[in-house]
């Protein structure tokens, strides 16, 4: 495999907002926030983490590799389902926190282990008169 890249410490706020090093900030569990959109329709597919070689993986291979939280392990998106993530563009938000994924999706095209397109197909609904919660279908 190609060198992975390195990422420098976060520097002041100016440089963090303006600058044009890419330092971004992980959390105190090394974790960053990635959200994965589909590049041509910016559909949110899903929200996930990566950490520092997760995130240096995917600027290395053009697929996007993630941190699993409930494995505690490195996560080849697609890897066994073939849904495998090409990486066509990576933003960073203005504190370098969060990551916005442009990728398109091989296989069958979902992203969820669900079997769906996106992981986000259940709006919240808030009843006032009752003070319920609840889950409703959400087409995608």
């Amino acid at each position: 495999m190609t060198a992975l890249p390195t990422f420098a410490a976060p520097g002041p706020k100016r440089e963090l907002e303006e600058g044009e090093t890419f330092t971004p900030r992980f959390g105190p569990d090394g974790l960053i926030t990635a959200v994965a959109v589909d590049a041509d329709t910016g559909a949110v597919l899903m929200l996930a983490h990566m950490n520092a070689e997760s995130l240096a993986r995917t600027l290395a291979t053009g697929e996007v590799w993630y941190w699993s939280r409930s494995r505690g392990e490195l996560w080849h998106k697609g890897a066994t389902s073939g849904q495998i993530q090409t990486l066509v563009e990576m933003r960073v938000d203005c504190d370098q926190d969060a990551l916005l994924l442009r990728v398109r999706v091989g296989g069958d095209g979902g992203c969820c282990h669900t079997g769906r397109r996106d992981c986000f197909y259940r709006g919240v609904v808030y009843d006032a008169e009752s003070g319920a919660v609840k889950l409703v279908p959400h087409a995608s």
